[in-house]
C-alpha cells in the first residue's frame, strides 16, 4: 500500500511559477513510476507527465512541455512539479499517482495507476 500526499498549490499570477510535491509512504518508493494528472472544473482528468522509478525518465503531456518538469528524490520519496510560465488554463486540482513498474514506459492513462493522492489546488490568475 501506498499513500500519496500532495502539497504546493496555491494562487499565482499568469506567467508565475510553482512547485508541486508529492511524499509517498513505504520503503520501496524507487520501484514507483509516478505521474502527475490534473483536473480542471467540468473537465476530465487528464495527464500532465510521469517519471521512471529512477528519475532517468520523463514523459509530458505536449499541453505542458517545455514549462513544466518532473523530478524525484528516492531517498526522500518525494516526487516534485515544477511549473513555469503558468497559464490561466494550468487551473485545476493536481494530483500525483503510483504504479509498481518493473520496465519503463510512459505511463499516461489513468488506469496506468493504482494509487492516488487527495490533489492539490492550483489557480494561475489573468
Amino acid at each position: 500500500q501506498v499513500q500519496l500526499v500532495e502539497s504546493g498549490g496555491e494562487l499565482v499570477q499568469t506567467g508565475g511559477s510553482l512547485r508541486l510535491s508529492c511524499a509517498a509512504s513505504g520503503r520501496t518508493f524507487s520501484f514507483y513510476a509516478m505521474g502527475w494528472f490534473r483536473q480542471a472544473p467540468g473537465k476530465e482528468r487528464e495527464f500532465v507527465g510521469s517519471i521512471s522509478g529512477s528519475g532517468g525518465s520523463t514523459y509530458y503531456a505536449d499541453s505542458v512541455k517545455g514549462r513544466f518538469v518532473m523530478s524525484r528524490d528516492n531517498a526522500k520519496n518525494t516526487v516534485y512539479l515544477q511549473m513555469d510560465s503558468l497559464k490561466p488554463e494550468d487551473t485545476a486540482v493536481y494530483y500525483c499517482a503510483a504504479r509498481m513498474a518493473r520496465y519503463e514506459s510512459t505511463w499516461p492513462a489513468i488506469k496506468d495507476y493504482d494509487y492516488w493522492g487527495q490533489g492539490t489546488q492550483v489557480t494561475v490568475s489573468s
